[in-house]
């Protein structure tokens, strides 16, 4: 145990990048959405909790309390789903408070992102780290908007809940990158203002962290 703890410390942002990256894209290797929606998805929502273990190493008490009560709640949920999935705003429950536990771990890497005067492998893995959780923050967020309207947007797959996240996850991938096929599409005035600020908000991080990235390297150069 002792062990996976050291490991874990030592390689924070690299452990939560892969946890990140195979929550977000494990559908390309599956085709059952029932298994990945009953089985796949709470083993996912657990390896991001225990991924996020490393971030809040050293914070205060208060800091690890409230991540731990986020990612209970976000790990009970998908687990529930087979009981609740029929009842009223469950889905639109679960979207908000996934929110919160991907916000709060993006808030810490940021405050990381500025903080230290060098480059290394942390640093690029953990400013990483940042944009895919910018993905899921935007996922959950248009989730949202889906459960609560199915008609806010054109092109998504209503069949199931996997299918929904997956072309979710594929259109803010692409609209964070700029590439917009534009296969899926918003329909309503709230997920296109939404999608709007999505693209905005990648553009943005873009610029900031190659500001950053060059402010830290121009400071290293200058110390040297």
């Amino acid at each position: 145990m002792q062990k996976i703890v050291s490991f874990i410390r030592s390689w924070k942002y690299e452990v939560l990048l892969f946890a990140l990256g195979q929550h977000l894209f494990a559908g390309i290797l599956l085709t059952d959405f029932e298994f990945y929606t009953h089985v796949i998805w709470p083993l996912n929502m657990l390896m991001l909790g225990v991924a996020s273990i490393g971030v809040f190493m050293g914070k205060s008490r208060l800091k690890t309390i409230i991540k731990n009560i986020l990612f209970v709640i976000v790990l009970l949920l998908p687990i529930g789903l087979p009981f609740f999935e029929d009842v009223p705003y469950y889905f639109q429950m679960l979207n908000i408070l996934y929110i919160l536990f991907f916000l709060y771990i993006f808030w810490e890497i940021m405050r990381f992102l500025v903080k230290p005067g060098y480059i290394n492998a942390d640093l690029l893995s953990a400013a990483a780290c940042g944009y895919f959780l910018l993905i899921e923050i935007s996922v959950f967020l248009l989730q949202f908007c889906v459960y609560k309207d199915p008609s806010s947007f054109n092109g998504v797959t209503m069949t199931n809940s996997a299918e929904i996240f997956m072309d979710l996850v594929y259109f803010c991938s692409i609209t964070f990158t700029s590439i917009g096929f534009g296969d899926i599409t918003p329909n309503a005035h709230s997920t296109k203002l939404i999608a709007s600020l999505i693209g905005i908000v990648g553009q943005f991080y873009s610029v900031i962290l190659v500001g950053i990235l060059i402010s830290k390297f121009a400071s290293r150069n200058i110390e040297k």
